[in-house]
């Protein structure tokens, strides 16, 4: 398969990477894998390309615009590798296919609105003088994407790249590097000049970095896990990052919430990709007086997702992303049992296919709620006062999305206002991400906010210009 593009050619090396079924565990495609020396290819031919074709907004939007509609096309082929290559369930994969359908369009739109603005020169010295800003594109970007989302998270960050008038280079997870290929392909066929797009696969101790290593990139952008995105910043010194580094998402369910709606919405997006999704439900805090009434709802609407092949359409929780992660899972369950936790529902494995999980009485200290799980696992546990809901909820090294059941305005405020994260949600659960919005984290979650339009104010810097009479 040639499986790398690197400055407009399709390359094939003797060195490949097996790409498995997760639910089945067969090998279903073999991939080129990158050297040092593609690397450095890929970066030279895309300061080469910006410095030759500087990319109009015309050109940016009508290739956005093309994969967008493309995208759009071909929903369920890409669903459907998405569903083989990730694990992830045929449904959430035309989702996100869809949504990166969004992602790729209003990035076409944003290409066309990306301005300066006038500056007031106020100062005796500067009378008669007119200042104002560009947008200019930053330079190359370096995007280095993870499995979970295997198209859409890569739309977040080529799309905005090109909108912006940026050349990439583009590392897919080595577990899903087939839906990556797809887009490249889709990017090709949109007329993208040479050497914008790039496509390098191999792990991150070897390609990883390798691209920390070239000091062509003006800007890297990464989602994956907090001590890797510790060693990329310090790795590229001053140059610009945004990192995505997950959470271990909290819900808050008060006293006056919509119990219904409060089950319902936990028990769907704990346990979306297998529960592997940044902001996936992974705690929640139920006040005393309404504690039993929300379990005696939770644990059956838990108990009725259907477990199995993510080709089947009708699947809701498939497997991980491998048996060694799930086997991870497992042994992050017993141990909480161990320190005193109760195990509602759930804590089975087979293969790669961890069962839906609901633990009880869990200690802070426990991994399941200190850490990110990224398993289809959620801790419930008790509070009686607000303050203490946002204690618990604040009692993370991460901080990225957060969210609330209410009736009350004054909860709502006081709890937007308190908590630390990036982002909160009013009666519904963190795991809520509309693609047009500023997405992104404090505390360990990250740097920088995705999003289209926030992506593209990243990857552009402002120069400023003063016509002097």
């Amino acid at each position: 398969m040639m499986s790398l593009w690197i400055d407009g050619e399709w390359i094939d090396t003797e060195e490949k990477v097996p790409v498995l079924n997760k639910y089945t565990g067969e090998i279903i495609a073999h991939v080129s894998q990158a050297t040092r020396e593609h690397v450095r290819k890929a970066v030279e031919g895309a300061q080469r390309a910006m410095q030759e074709h500087p990319l109009s907004v015309q050109e940016r939007y009508r290739i956005l615009s093309y994969i967008s509609n493309q995208l759009e096309l071909q929903a369920d082929r890409l669903a459907m590798t998405i569903a083989k290559e990730a694990g992830k369930p045929f449904s959430e994969s035309r989702t996100e296919v869809l949504r990166a359908v969004q992602t790729f369009r209003i990035s076409a739109e944003e290409a066309k609105r990306i301005s300066g603005e006038m500056v007031p020169l106020s100062s005796p010295h500067a009378q008669g003088k007119l200042a104002f800003t560009l947008r200019v594109p930053i330079g190359v970007v370096c995007a280095i994407s993870p499995f979970n989302f295997p198209l859409n998270l890569v739309a977040h960050k080529v799309a905005p790249a090109i909108a912006a008038g940026n050349a990439f280079v583009l590392k897919p997870a080595t577990y899903t590097p087939l839906t990556a290929i797809s887009l490249m392909k889709l990017f090709e066929e949109a007329g993208l000049p040479k050497g914008y797009g790039n496509l390098v696969i191999g792990s991150g101790r070897t390609v990883g970095q390798y691209l920390l290593e070239e000091p062509g990139f003006a800007y890297y952008t990464f989602t994956g896990s907090p001590p890797v995105g510790k060693h990329l910043r310090e790795a590229v010194g001053l140059r610009k990052t945004t990192l995505e580094l997950g959470s271990n998402s909290a819900i808050v369910v008060h006293q006056d919430a919509d119990l219904d709606l409060a089950a319902d919405r936990c028990a769907k997006t704990a346990f979306n990709n297998a529960g592997q999704v940044c902001i996936s439900v992974q705690r929640i805090y139920v006040q005393e007086e309404v504690y039993d009434a929300f379990l005696g709802k939770f644990k059956p609407a838990v108990e009725a997702l259907k477990v199995g092949d993510p080709s089947d359409p009708s699947t809701q929780v498939g497997p991980m992303i491998s048996e060694t992660e799930a086997m991870r899972a497992e042994a992050w369950i017993q141990e909480a049992v161990e320190a005193g936790a109760t195990l509602i529902t759930g804590g089975t494995r087979d293969g790669a296919v961890v069962s839906p999980t609901v633990l009880t009485n869990t200690a802070p200290t426990c991994r399941v709620c200190s850490e990110e799980a990224f398993a289809p696992l959620v801790v419930v546990n008790r509070y009686q006062t607000l303050d203490e809901a946002i204690m618990h909820v604040n009692d993370s090294r991460f901080g990225l999305q957060a969210g609330i059941f209410t009736s009350s305005i004054d909860v709502m405020l006081k709890f937007s206002k308190r908590v630390q994260v990036g982002g909160v949600n009013i009666n519904d659960t963190s795991a809520f991400r509309a693609d047009e919005m500023p997405y992104g984290g404090v505390k360990e979650s990250g740097v920088g906010r995705e999003g289209p339009r926030y992506a593209i104010e990243e990857m552009t810097e402002s120069r400023l210009v003063v016509i002097h009479n």
